[in-house]
């Protein structure tokens, strides 16, 4: 991955909807060599998707919030089950196996505490835990989709 690469991946993290005209007019670069680019970033699965990024607020989730899981239960299967629970929630737009004293991270959103209570109980009546507790954002510091591409090779 060259200097060009990281402007050109620097800019679609920036605004996914600009065409590969803006993009060569902004690297300096004529469209096809980016174009190209492009093509085998998305081919190498450096570039995954693009997608569009809602305020969580304007559609109505006005809560946030960060479930930490520990489980009893290391199985392939209660593993498998549990992926299969947190799929079938859209509210729980992230989840992660952790090291550590906890086992899953899951991140959620709700328009309200009510409706985490809704997804909690979906959570706990599909797959059994050990233990199960939250804490919800009151301010969002930082918030960004952007990867740093120092590290790109």
């Amino acid at each position: 991955m060259d200097r060009i690469d990281k402007r050109l991946l620097t800019l679609i993290q920036e605004k996914a909807s600009l065409t590969v005209a803006e993009i060569s007019s902004r690297i300096g670069i004529s469209s096809t060599p980016v174009w190209k680019r492009m093509k085998r970033l998305e081919e190498t699965g450096v570039i995954r998707d693009r997608v569009a990024l809602l305020d969580p607020r304007k559609i109505g989730l006005d809560l946030t919030g960060f479930v930490l899981i520990r489980t009893s239960d290391h199985s392939d299967k209660w593993l498998k089950d549990f992926a299969t629970v947190v799929s079938t929630i859209p509210e729980i737009i992230e989840v992660h196996r952790m090291a550590g004293d906890v086992d899953y991270l899951l991140k959620v959103v709700a328009p309200d505490i009510s409706g985490y209570d809704e997804i909690y109980k979906r959570l706990i009546d599909g797959v059994t835990l050990s233990d199960v507790s939250a804490s919800f954002s009151m301010e969002v510091i930082k918030s960004t989709t952007a990867l740093p591409l120092d590290y790109a090779s």
